[in-house]
């Protein structure tokens, strides 16, 4: 396991992007996002997804340079085709309209369909609290096999189907942000601990005959195996409203089987954005939201050394954790970062040159 600054993860990420046909700019918006993700904790959707996206581009799956298209315009009422582009990039874009609309409208609802993976959904919440709004995003997953069997069921039918959900909060509080798979587990947290050797929770996995199992190879090989969803039939109705919200209603269709599968990703979103001032006057909204945070986190945690959280600071904590200490890369992750870089024209170890001689130093 290697520790590696922000700067240096967004120097690598940088140089691959580009190596893949992306202008600067766009490599700059995807890079920040993945290695926002490291810093938040979420590794699964951090430049652990390069290797992906690599073999991606190399299939044709991923188009660099993309702007989504504005396919319906009614007022509050926006859609847009990510026309198979970075979802970092496509979806910054639509969320950008969907705000400005907003600050009109006082609420909005947008989609986005056809972009390639979006990333950590987290990040367009945090969109909408930088503008003071509050926001609901649904997404499901297409073109590639499900991951996630259904409750009660042994064989995958979804994918991992995020919600987020984010409120702002008054000044000198953090907003309040959710950002959570339907599965108990991420894909990409699963991946994270294959490339570790690690096992992983058996109520998370099933084997490929629908036992319950701690391997997280079973995700990784054929016959597949699959996630299971949280909280067994609510996790299974969430994800359900994944593909209703983010992929019916999108026009990006579901993973029913009669939809192309190309072994990409593809992410469909539908995204309410609300202003919280049209609702309720400012000063209620402070008094009693923070009455309700402050009375959440006065109970005594049941373990002294885990206090009650409210959504949002986990992150918070590991972004401070890991800006002092550095993001842990396993060697498999890097090692597969580089081959993807290769697979795009780089040179053999391109991403120990870039870094050499600070790699192995502990960040500041």
């Amino acid at each position: 396991m290697q520790h590696f600054s922000s700067e240096q993860l967004l120097l690598v990420s940088q140089r691959l992007l580009e190596a893949g046909g992306s202008s600067a700019d766009e490599a700059s918006v995807v890079s920040d996002h993945l290695v926002r993700a490291n810093l938040l904790g979420h590794d699964s959707h951090g430049i652990g997804m390069l290797p992906f996206y690599c073999g991606s581009l190399d299939r044709g799956t991923l188009l660099p340079n993309q702007e989504p298209v504005l396919a319906t315009d009614h007022g509050a009422i926006l859609a847009f085709d990510g026309q198979r582009g970075y979802g970092q990039a496509v979806g910054r874009v639509a969320m950008e309209h969907a705000i400005e609309r907003c600050r009109a409208t006082g609420l909005v609802a947008m989609t986005l369909r056809n972009a390639h993976h979006i990333g950590r959904v987290g990040t367009y919440g945090e969109q909408s609290l930088g503008a003071g709004f509050a926001s609901i995003h649904f997404v499901n997953v297409t073109d590639h096999d499900p991951l996630v069997a259904p409750f009660l069921g042994k064989e995958a039918r979804f994918s991992t189907n995020p919600v987020c959900l984010a409120m702002p909060s008054p000044a000198g509080r953090e907003p309040i942000l959710l950002d959570m798979a339907t599965s108990r587990v991420a894909l990409g947290k699963v991946r994270v601990a294959h490339n570790k050797g690690e096992p992983m929770g058996s109520e998370l996995l099933l084997d490929a005959d629908g036992q319950r199992t701690d391997d997280p190879a079973v995700m990784f090989r054929r016959p597949q195996g699959a996630l299971t969803t949280v909280g067994d039939h609510k996790g299974y109705g969430l994800a359900l409203f994944g593909e209703l919200f983010g992929g019916l209603l999108s026009g990006g269709g579901t993973i029913q089987p009669g939809n192309e599968r190309r072994g990409g990703i593809v992410n469909n979103m539908l995204t309410v954005i609300l202003d919280p001032s049209k609702l309720v006057e400012g000063s209620y909204l402070e008094s009693e939201l923070g009455d309700l945070v402050d009375y959440l986190k006065s109970t005594d945690p049941a373990d002294e050394k885990q206090p009650v959280l409210i959504p949002g600071e986990p992150e918070r904590l590991s972004h401070a954790e890991r800006t002092a200490e550095g993001i842990p890369v396993d060697d498999t992750t890097w090692q597969q970062i580089g081959k993807g870089g290769e697979l795009l024209g780089l040179e053999a170890g391109w991403h120990d040159a870039l870094l050499a001689p600070s790699s192995e130093q502990a960040p500041g």
